[in-house]
């Protein structure tokens, strides 16, 4: 009798704990009245930045936005509770890893990716996200041929960039 006693405390003890819903998508930090987002087309103001890079970016914002938030893209400009709107600022390449004779094992590209996040809900209000992300790459390699992939790598980043700072405007 005992024995039974003690399962049913138990079971009131852990019932009392067990949560009433779970999901593998974390919605803490963002308010609870957004529900939508837009993203104007990025704008490519960095020199030396193929022109290709600032529309693929702007895809993957959205496609990261609405793969790891609850927020939903809204396709009329400037009607989300969340608006973004940026330029690709920087993007370079520069030799790290100096050896003898001035020579560089590899080189750095390093892009910046400036935002302007307003807000429209619960209150008014205009963050900026400025993200400066770089990969390496052998100095023996030419960029040409690992530009695409160095991009991905660095295009993830931001992206993460930007998801950080909606869920905790840090």
């Amino acid at each position: 009798m005992m024995r039974k006693f003690h399962y049913v405390i138990l079971i009131v003890l852990l019932s009392s704990c067990w949560p009433e819903s779970f999901s593998f998508r974390d919605t803490g930090g963002m308010p609870a009245e957004w529900s939508s987002f837009t993203i104007q087309n990025l704008e490519n103001a960095a020199p030396n930045c193929p022109l290709s890079f600032a529309p693929l970016l702007t895809e993957q914002l959205k496609d990261g936005v609405q793969n790891n938030t609850r927020l939903v893209l809204n396709t009329k400009q400037g009607s989300g509770e969340v608006n973004i709107e940026g330029a690709i600022t920087g993007y370079q390449v520069q030799p790290v890893a100096i050896q003898g004779a001035d020579n560089a094992s590899s080189n750095r590209l390093t892009m910046t990716l400036s935002l302007k996040i307003k807000i429209k809900a619960p209150k008014e209000e205009e963050w900026q996200l400025v993200s400066t992300r770089f990969a390496d790459f052998d100095a023996k390699s030419n960029l040409a041929d690992v530009e695409q992939k160095l991009f991905a790598e660095i295009s993830a980043q931001m992206v993460q960039d930007l998801i950080n700072k909606l869920f905790s405007n840090w």
